[in-house]
């Protein structure tokens, strides 16, 4: 069965933490592992917040191998489980205003710390996934980043846009080519959408047009000054 990176994003979408691997400097040579909470960015690339205090921030800074593992965390056995093993670079990544703000919405228990002083952002520069779908569909893919995805900034603008047509208790995560991320009631809920084209103006044509279908707007008229 031929696999799709896309399989991995969505995985790594729904998933809020992962192990995270990488190579001891106190016990040279062997493996670390880790239980860290993790985001994504605008192309679907791991973001880390870590202290420098950490056993694993000191390996990456060593030697920035490393391995994301991450689970649907599905009832039943956990070999009965979807679940890949990313592997590739980690390394410390300056973020502006608006990719911080993106962290914090996937991951607003986050704020605290980064008035802390210690702590930094690290993204992984995915190399290889092994992913694990279920019987006869598994096996080795190279990492394929988004392309043409929203800068930070771009897609700031186009939530708001979007959320002041959600009713109340509903918000509004994350905007990406492959879909909206929404929070209902605590829980994320996934909107897939299918641009025509690329760039802001088909991608907020598209989103749009999959949440009124959904029947989540609260008004079927479009936002006055926004691309519809």
């Amino acid at each position: 069965m031929k696999l799709d990176y896309t399989e991995v994003r969505r995985l790594l979408r729904a998933g809020r933490s992962g192990a995270l691997g990488s190579i001891s400097v106190a016990m040279s040579g062997y493996p670390f592992v880790s239980l860290l909470p993790y985001g994504l960015d605008e192309r679907g690339r791991p973001l880390f917040l870590l202290s420098r205090l950490a056993e694993h921030t000191k390996n990456l800074l060593a030697d920035p191998r490393a391995s994301l593992m991450v689970s649907d965390a599905a009832p039943g056995s956990p070999l009965e489980c979807v679940r890949l093993t990313l592997l590739g670079t980690v390394g410390r990544v300056d973020l502006d205003e608006f990719g911080r703000a993106r962290f914090l919405r996937y991951s607003p228990n986050s704020a605290e710390f980064l008035d802390w002083g210690d702590f930094s952002f690290f993204r992984m520069e995915p190399l290889k996934a092994r992913f694990i779908g279920g019987f006869g569909s598994m096996g080795w893919l190279d990492a394929v980043p988004l392309n043409d995805p929203l800068q930070p900034a771009e897609e700031a603008a186009l939530l708001e846009a979007l959320a002041c047509r959600l009713p109340a208790g509903m918000g509004i995560e994350g905007l990406d080519p492959e879909g909206v991320d929404l929070l209902v009631a605590g829980v994320r809920r996934r909107i897939a959408i299918e641009p025509l084209r690329t760039g802001p103006e088909a991608l907020f044509a598209a989103a749009y047009d999959a949440l009124d279908r959904a029947g989540l707007f609260e008004s079927a008229d479009p936002p006055a000054g926004v691309f519809v």
